[in-house]
């Protein structure tokens, strides 16, 4: 029988078991897309039916894998439902190169295509711990050395976890390749672009144990988005925002700054109101970070970390080097 890695990891005050779902009963799936649509809530977004993502499983007929986080009830056990379910993450095995087929094994990577923790349980870091189980299970498991995902540019927290604690690659950057997408974490009217990106897992990993000089970066290398923050407040709230003003497009150094909100996700909230000007400030960062991304990505220039600075206002940046 195939020995299917399970752990429990302590978090502060709550212990999580991360396992590989193996059910072969087509209700157990249905517990993945309630989470999903709690994440996301985007009702017209949706995975496949129970019965079709029960035969996806790559331990029945398919090639998805499915990890769950469950949470300990009060009794200090751990039951696989719905209400303990806190975290989770899908993806299948596709190709890289698609004329080559099925033929070679080192043509084969996985799509990671979603990773959700619950609302309530997103301050015990399980989008990082989700993803080190991913990695763990695809080498013993699957086989798989090459993963690949998409992600906003624009949202901070995850270019943090993909580029500076994983070390994923940014291979190219696509504009809108979901149309019109809602929900908790997007908005309909902000295009919704994406970094694609590509993690391989025969790499050392090696999380960073300290933060770079991030104000030795920003003193000696040019920005190329000029931005300001404004107090903003509306009926969802209040904050300092960061508002995007214009483009530098002429830069030859070695390093660039591309400077992205500190929380995209807020912006989305706090700006989704009736005034047009409040409601364009995220739509100018997606359409002025895809003029700056396209353009130096075209002339040699590629992401190579991500850094933040806690001094005065949180500013977060993406590093980008010019390849010689």
């Amino acid at each position: 029988m195939l020995k299917l890695p399970e752990k429990v990891i302590k978090v502060r005050d709550r212990k999580f078991l991360f396992r590989v779902e193996d059910s072969h009963q087509a209700a157990d799936y249905k517990k993945y897309e309630d989470l999903r649509q709690t994440v996301w809530q985007f009702a017209e977004d949706h995975l496949a039916g129970s019965r079709n993502l029960l035969c996806e499983n790559f331990l029945h007929e398919g090639s998805s894998l499915f990890l769950g986080v469950f949470e300990e009830d009060k009794g200090g056990r751990f039951v696989l439902d719905g209400p303990h379910l806190v975290g989770f993450s899908y993806g299948f095995v596709g190709l890289k190169d698609k004329s080559l087929g099925f033929d070679r094994p080192s043509n084969l990577w996985f799509y990671s295509q979603f990773l959700g923790v619950r609302p309530d349980r997103l301050n015990y870091g399980l989008g990082m711990l989700i993803k080190e189980f991913q990695r763990e299970v695809l080498l013993e498991v699957l086989h798989i050395e090459t993963v690949v995902c998409t992600y906003d540019p624009l949202t901070a927290v995850n270019a943090y976890r993909n580029v500076r604690h994983f070390g994923m690659k940014v291979v190219e950057y696509r504009v809108a390749p979901y149309g019109e997408y809602g929900g908790r974490l997007n908005r309909q009217d902000v295009p919704s672009d994406r970094f694609f990106m590509s993690w391989d897992l025969k790499e050392n990993f090696c999380p960073p144990v300290s933060e770079p000089d991030v104000e030795n970066y920003i003193g000696r290398w040019p920005c190329v988005l000029l931005m300001e923050y404004q107090h903003l407040q509306t009926e969802k709230g209040q904050a300092y925002l960061e508002v995007a003003l214009g483009t530098s497009l002429d830069l030859e150094d070695e390093y660039l700054l591309v400077p992205v909100p500190a929380d995209f996700y807020l912006m989305l909230n706090l700006t989704d109101v009736k005034n047009p000007e409040i409601r364009r400030i995220p739509v100018d960062w997606r359409l002025l970070t895809r003029k700056v991304f396209l353009h130096y990505f075209q002339r040699g220039y590629r992401v190579v970390d991500f850094l933040k600075s806690e001094t005065g206002q949180k500013r977060c940046f993406y590093l980008l080097k010019r390849n010689l």
